[in-house]
C-alpha cells in the first residue's frame, strides 16, 4: 500500500479499540519472569558455553602481541578467538568503527578478544589472564581542543554545511535587543537495564542469533557484512529487549563476537557485555559545545536566530544534529544553522533517544529564557509570539498539525503558571527556593516503509507477524489494538508475534518512527487481509464492515471466522509512502512545565512537580503513551541534573562507567508527573493519522528543569548537569 494522499475516513476512525487504554500485552509474561530476554533463551540454545570478551586497555594504538598461554590453560576453557584467528572481517553499513579490533585499536575497551568456557566465572577468570603487549598512540581526547580546528560538517552528504536564510549577521547587528550566549551539554550513556547481550548457534553454515535489538533487518544485515555470509543464512531474533534509547538500534559486539566464539566452540555461546562495556565499547551521545543568538525587536519579534553547534566523533562518523529543531521551532527572517565534528578517539558517538533535539532544546530553550527576561516577557508569552504555522525555511510548506502555542497555554493554565513569580530568586518554601520553568518540546515525525503479515485462522484467532520489536514501549499491544480495529475483533482475540528476522521487515523501533509507521503496516496487511475475507464470503470488500466479530455488506452478515472455515487465510503487504512530506513539514510538539525547589544551604534541587503537554497525532494507546512520556521526563531530569560521562582526557575513557559512578535519577528524585496529550488526528501522516511521541516526552524537559533552577535562585548555569557546584557561591543569602 502507498501512502500517497491525505488519508480519508478508514476503519481505524472508529476507535472502538484504538485510542483507548488498554495494559500491556506483554506485562504479565515481563511481571512473572516468562519473557526471556537475550540472554535466556536457553531451550532454544541448549548446552551453551559462555563468552567473555577482552576490551582494549588503551584508546589509540596497536597490538605488538597477544599471549593467551595462561587463559588457554585456565580451568574451562574450550576456545578464544582474536582479530588474527577470525580473518577478515568486515565493517556493518550503520557501524562507525569495527567491532573487533586488532592489531589496530581505534577506542578504549573495543573488543579485542572473546574466551570461551563453560561456566560464565571461568571464562571471566580466563579472560583476565590474556596478557597484551600494547604499542600505545598520541589521542584525541579532549572536545574543547578539537573544536578549535574542527570543519563544518552537514548532517547529510548532499547538505550544505551551513544553513542560511535571509541575511542574519546584519539583521542581529541590527536588532534592538540581543542574546549570544554559549552552551553545553556533557557526554550521555544509555544506561539501559539490559546490557547488550546474545546467543548464537550454528548449525552448518547457518547462524540463528538471539539478540537485544531495535532493529531487526539492520542487525541482520550487518552481521552478514561483517561475517562476510548471506544475508539469508542468518536468524535473527529479539522478540523482547529490555531497553535500549537508540544504543541497540545497531549491531554491536555482543552479537559479532558470540557468532565467532560459536563457530570455534562448536556449540551455542552467550555472550553479555559488563556494565563498563555499555559506556565505553557501545555507542552514547556525544557532547556538544552551542552557540545561540538571538535578535528581536522591542515587542518580542524574533527577527535574526543562530544555532552553531559541535561535537566529536570517530573518523567518518556524524554530529550530533543539535540545530535541527532551531530550523523549524521558531518564526524569524533571518537564520543560521550549522554544526562542526571534531575527530575524537572516545568510543563511537551516536543515536541515544531523542538524537539532536535533546540536547539541542537543553540550549535553545534556555536562551528562549534569556532573550524573554532581556524582552520583559513572560517566557510563555515570548515562545507564543514567534510561533510559525510554516516552515520557516521554506514558508511554501505548511504544518501538517502543529498545536504548539495550545500546548503552552493549556499547560500554563493547568499548571498554574500564572502564579509563577517573574523575578528570579523570590519565592521561598521554609529552606526551600522555589521556581518554575517551562520549556517547547519538538521532535520531527519519520515515515518509514514498514510491512506485516496478517493471519485469520479457523478459530477466529488473527495472527500479526512483522520483525517489529518492542523495547518496554508497548509494541505488542499497539499492534494488537490496530489488527483489532481493522479485523472488528476483540483485542483477546489477537496475536503478536515479533523481534524475528523470519517476518516482513518493519520499520523498528527507534527515533519516535516506530509505532506509527509499524501499525499502519499493520493496517496494509489488514486491507489485504479484508479483502481476502470479503472474496471468501462473497461480499463487496468496498463497503464490507467488521465489526463484533461479524463481517456484513448490505443485508448480509456472516461471523468472521466462517471465512477461514475452508483454510487459514493469509495476507502480508507492507506501508510506502509517496511525497506528501515533501509538501507538508511533519512534526511533534509539546510544553514542558517543571517547578523544583533548592536547598537555600546545600544547593541541591529537587524536582517538586512535572508536566507534559503533547501534540503528536492520533494517540493509539494513551497508557503506554503516557508511560513512554513519564519515562521520557525521567530521563531528562537525569540529563538536567545528574548525568555526564566523565572523560579522562589523558588515556580517553568514560571513568564512570557503572551505576555506581553514573548517576540516573530514581525513584526518589520524581515527584508527581502529570500528561495531557491534545486531541489530534494527522491525515497527512500516515492511515492511523498517528505520529509518535517516546522522544517528544524529553525534548525540552533539561530546559524546563534549568529554567525552573534560575526562577528559584536568580542563579543561570549554561553548562549541564546542573549541579550545585556551579551555583552554591552565588545563591541568594540565607540570613
Amino acid at each position: 500500500m502507498k501512502f500517497e494522499i491525505p488519508a480519508g475516513t478508514n476503519p481505524i476512525d472508529r476507535m472502538k479499540v484504538v485510542g483507548h487504554a488498554h495494559d500491556r500485552i506483554d506485562g504479565p509474561l515481563k511481571t512473572t519472569g516468562l519473557a526471556p530476554y537475550a540472554y535466556e533463551h536457553h531451550r532454544e540454545m541448549p548446552n551453551a558455553a559462555y563468552g567473555q570478551i577482552v576490551g582494549s586497555a588503551i584508546a589509540k594504538g596497536r597490538i605488538n602481541a597477544i599471549d593467551l598461554t595462561a587463559a588457554k590453560a585456565s580451568p574451562g576453557v574450550i576456545a578464544i578467538v582474536t582479530a588474527q584467528d577470525a580473518g577478515p572481517l568486515g565493517k556493518g553499513n550503520f557501524n562507525t568503527v569495527k567491532l573487533l579490533g586488532g592489531p589496530d585499536i581505534e577506542h578504549y575497551h573495543q573488543a579485542i578478544a572473546i574466551v570461551v568456557a563453560e561456566t560464565f566465572e571461568q571464562a571471566r577468570t580466563a579472560a583476565n589472564l590474556v596478557r597484551v603487549d600494547y604499542a600505545r598512540a598520541t589521542g584525541r581526547y579532549d572536545l574543547d581542543t578539537a573544536l578549535k580546528t574542527a570543519p563544518l560538517k552537514p548532517a547529510e552528504k548532499d547538505a550544505p554545511a551551513e544553513d542560511r536564510v535571509g541575511k542574519f549577521e546584519p539583521a542581529f547587528a541590527a536588532a534592538p535587543v540581543k542574546l549570544d550566549a554559549h552552551y553545553t551539554t556533557p557526554d550521555h550513556s544509555h544506561a539501559m537495564m539490559e546490557p547488550f547481550a546474545s546467543i548464537a548457534s550454528w548449525n552448518g553454515d547457518q547462524l540463528t542469533v538471539w539478540t537485544s535489538n531495535q532493529m531487526i533487518d539492520w542487525g541482520r544485515g550487518d552481521l552478514a557484512k561483517t561475517l562476510g555470509i548471506p544475508k539469508e543464512k542468518i536468524t535473527f531474533q529479539s522478540p523482547y529487549v529490555g531497553g535500549g534509547f537508540g544504543g541497540k538500534l545497531f549491531l554491536r559486539t555482543d552479537a559479532v563476537m558470540a557468532a565467532l566464539g560459536a563457530k570455534a566452540a562448536g556449540r551455542p555461546v552467550k555472550v553479555a557485555l559488563p556494565r563498563p562495556f555499555i559506556a565505553n565499547n557501545t555507542t552514547h551521545r556525544p557532547a556538544t559545545r552551542q552557540r545561540i543568538r538571538i535578535g528581536a525587536t522591542r515587542d518580542g519579534t524574533i527577527t535574526a536566530i543562530a544555532h552553531e553547534s559541535g561535537s566529536g566523533d570517530q573518523p567518518n562518523g556524524s554530529p550530533e544534529t543539535a540545530v535541527n529543531q532551531t530550523k523549524l521551532l521558531y518564526a524569524g527572517a533571518n537564520r543560521l544553522t550549522s554544526m562542526r565534528l571534531a575527530v575524537l578517539d572516545l568510543p563511537e558517538g551516536n543515536a541515544m533517544r531523542a538524537p539532536g533535539e535533546a540536547p539541542g532544546l537543553m540550549a535553545l530553550e534556555i536562551a528562549m529564557d534569556e532573550m524573554a527576561e532581556k524582552l520583559g516577557m513572560d517566557p510563555v508569552a515570548f515562545r507564543v509570539k514567534n510561533d510559525t504555522q510554516v516552515d520557516p525555511e521554506k514558508p511554501e510548506r505548511r504544518f501538517s498539525e502543529r498545536q504548539l502555542v495550545r500546548c503552552l497555554t493549556d499547560g500554563a493554565a493547568k499548571f498554574g503558571w500564572a502564579s509563577r513569580n517573574a523575578k528570579a530568586g523570590q519565592v521561598r518554601d521554609g529552606r526551600w527556593l522555589v521556581g518554575m520553568g517551562v520549556a517547547s518540546a519538538f521532535r520531527n515525525h519519520m515515515n518509514m516503509a514498514s510491512g506485516a503479515r496478517v493471519r485469520l485462522g479457523k478459530d477466529g484467532v488473527v495472527t500479526v507477524e512483522t520483525d517489529m520489536t518492542d523495547i518496554g514501549t508497548g509494541s505488542y499491544t499497539i499492534i494488537a489494538q490496530t489488527a483489532a480495529e481493522m479485523m472488528g475483533v476483540p483485542l483477546d482475540t489477537v496475536v503478536v508475534k515479533l523481534g524475528s528476522s523470519a517476518f516482513p521487515v518493519s520499520a523498528g523501533s527507534g527515533g519516535q518512527f516506530g509505532a506509527a509507521n509499524a501499525t499502519a503496516g499493520v493496517y496494509a496487511a489488514c486491507v489485504k487481509l479484508r479483502e481476502a475475507v470479503a472474496q471468501r464470503l462473497g461480499y463487496n470488500s468496498a463497503d464490507a464492515v467488521f465489526a463484533d466479530g461479524k463481517v456484513t455488506s448490505g443485508n448480509r452478515s456472516a461471523d468472521l471466522r466462517q471465512a477461514a472455515s475452508a483454510g487459514e487465510l493469509v495476507a502480508e503487504d507492507k506501508i510506502e509512502f509517496g511525497d506528501l512530506d515533501k509538501s507538508w513539514q511533519l512534526s511533534t510538539f509539546g510544553a514542558h512545565f517543571v517547578e523544583v525547589g533548592v536547598d537555600a544551604y546545600t544547593g541541591a534541587t529537587r524536582l517538586r512537580r512535572m508536566l507534559a503537554v503533547c501534540a503528536a497525532g492520533r494517540i493509539i494507546n494513551p497508557k503506554s503513551a503516557r508511560s513512554q512520556v513519564i519515562g521520557a521526563m525521567t530521563m531528562g531530569v537525569g540529563s538536567a541534573l545528574m548525568e555526564d560521562l566523565a572523560v579522562d582526557k589523558r588515556f580517553g575513557f568514560f571513568v564512570n562507567h557503572d551505576l555506581a559512578g553514573y548517576e540516573v535519577p530514581v525513584h526518589a528524585d520524581i515527584p508527581h508527573q502529570d500528561v495531557v496529550f491534545l486531541d489530534e488526528a494527522d491525515d497527512k501522516a500516515n492511515p492511523m493519522k498517528a505520529k509518535g511521541v517516546g522522544e517528544l516526552g524529553l525534548c525540552g524537559v533539561g530546559a524546563a528543569v534549568a529554567n525552573a533552577v534560575y526562577n528559584a535562585t536568580g542563579v543561570r548555569i549554561r553548562d549541564y548537569p546542573l549541579t550545585l557546584d556551579k551555583h552554591l557561591d552565588r545563591l541568594p543569602a540565607v540570613a
